[in-house]
């Protein structure tokens, strides 16, 4: 029983080690779209004034759902493209990984959405949107950061500098640092930063590195 326990678990680590490539290069397709749908998502918001405690947890729960739609849209052409199985072993690692602490971030951001006090209140200038996104973010980045001992090892990097990047703000913002911006402003400057030019800039990177390692 043993054996065969270990066994597999040596399959999937080197299955995972012939696929680093593969997954590398859906990464940068991966991570630009969700970029650009970040950045996207932030100016609408902004421009549209999505200010309500409740429409700014729908909305940006519903950006998070075509995300994760996307990315798996995204994936699964790359592995066709490679003739991979999907949904294989080592895809089920990744999202055993990714998934508690996305779990605990869309069970945040419910209370909010349904009108509770949820993270310091539901009024319309109350701390929950301080708040909110820099949890999203610091879960999020967590999730990279498990996802990343089955990825590549710029992933936990990532997952890592969005860790300290929630951190610092929310230790800014306890100090009383971004007092005089609104929050709704606040959170969709920090989740347009965060989910759309952070990942672009990494997805951008991705490519790059790539293309030049083909190249060589």
């Amino acid at each position: 029983m043993e054996s065969n326990w270990a066994s597999g678990h040596l399959q999937v680590i080197r299955t995972l080690m012939e696929r680093s490539a593969v997954y590398r290069r859906a990464l940068a397709p991966v991570m630009t779209a969700n970029g650009v749908l970040g950045a996207v998502a932030a100016g609408v918001g902004l421009a549209a004034r999505i200010r309500a405690p409740r429409a700014f947890a729908g909305y940006w729960m519903a950006v998070a759902l075509a995300a994760v739609a996307g990315s798996f849209l995204l994936a699964r052409r790359q592995a066709l493209k490679e003739a991979e199985p999907f949904w294989s072993p080592p895809t089920r690692r990744v999202a055993q990984a990714l998934l508690p602490p996305l779990f605990c971030g869309l069970a945040l951001g419910l209370p909010l959405f349904a009108g509770q006090e949820g993270l310091g209140g539901a009024a319309a200038a109350g701390p929950g949107l301080f708040w909110l996104p820099l949890v999203w973010i610091a879960l999020y980045g967590c999730s990279l950061h498990a996802a990343g001992f089955f990825m590549p090892r710029g992933m936990k990097l990532f997952g890592w500098a969005l860790v300290l990047a929630s951190g610092i703000l929310g230790a800014l913002r306890a100090l009383g640092a971004f007092a005089w911006v609104e929050p709704w402003r606040f959170g969709h400057a920090v989740m347009g930063l965060v989910f759309g030019l952070a990942h672009l800039a990494y997805g951008v990177y991705l490519y790059f590195t790539e293309r030049r390692g083909n190249e060589a």
